[in-house]
């Protein structure tokens, strides 16, 4: 029988098995999909500045520079952030990468197009500074999108149980995810609307079957497949007529819609 893998987030080391870059790298193809299309529905083109929140190692704002953005990330790990970095680099990618908290973001008044808050409202213990610190960010008529995961059993069930308590199936440490953080869209809703954001709904992405996802959580923890290769095993798509029962994405607009 092989040892357990080594849980850890943002570690350099090459055998840990990181589920925060691992649930990053299955939610890219819908992450950038969802803003493109959001972004066409405004009549936007992916262009001008973009700040991304709880940007981790970078998948996400590396993502947002290849389709034109010129983009900041900021993450509250300095780890994450030295990696994302070093990413960056190898790519020849030119995205300005910070360590700072979600809570207390060290950019300018008005100054992004776009807002992506990844990874963050369902780890954060104060989402109302959150949403307040990426409405001051917004240039007036700007652009929120985020993804989170909502208050349900199944929620609970998969990221509570599953990704951070069962030996079999768990990626986070121990504490990474709480009830009380799981945000459902309505108190989602309502933070917007208390920072002078006009909600623009919320869409609901799975995977492909709950199988392709036991499947690719299980090769990646038995080291049989790498990160780059999990979104490609699990599936996730956009399921916009769906009631999110597990992780949505959601978007808002400075001003009017």
């Amino acid at each position: 029988m092989g040892s357990a893998p080594l849980i850890a987030l943002d570690s350099p080391a090459p055998e840990a098995v990181d589920g925060r870059q691992i649930r990053a790298a299955a939610f890219q193809g819908v992450r950038l999909e969802y803003t493109r299309g959001v972004l066409a529905r405004l009549g936007r083109a992916p262009s001008g500045r973009a700040l991304v929140v709880g940007s981790g190692r970078g998948l996400l704002a590396h993502g947002l520079a290849g389709l034109g953005f010129e983009v900041t990330a900021i993450d509250p790990s300095e780890s994450a952030t030295a990696l994302a970095r070093a990413a960056a680099a190898c790519d020849g990618l030119t995205v300005e990468h910070r360590t700072a908290p979600a809570e207390r973001l060290d950019v300018p008044d008005a100054a992004f197009d776009l807002v992506y808050l990844a990874d963050t409202l369902e780890i954060t213990a104060d989402p109302d500074r959150v949403i307040e610190q990426a409405a001051r960010a917004l240039t007036p008529d700007g652009v929120l999108v985020y993804d989170t995961v909502n208050r349900t059993p199944v929620s609970r069930l998969v990221y509570l149980v599953a990704f951070q308590r069962l030996p079999m199936t768990r990626v986070v440490p121990a504490g990474r995810y709480a009830a009380r953080r799981l945000r459902p869209p309505a108190e989602v809703a309502a933070l917007l609307a208390r920072h002078g954001l006009a909600d623009g709904g919320i869409c609901d992405f799975k995977p492909r079957s709950v199988r392709s996802l036991i499947a690719g959580v299980l090769a990646r923890r038995r080291g049989r497949i790498t990160d780059d290769e999990i979104e490609a095993v699990v599936g996730f798509a956009l399921a916009p007529k769906s009631k999110p029962l597990v992780t949505y994405l959601g978007h808002a607009r400075k001003g009017r819609l």
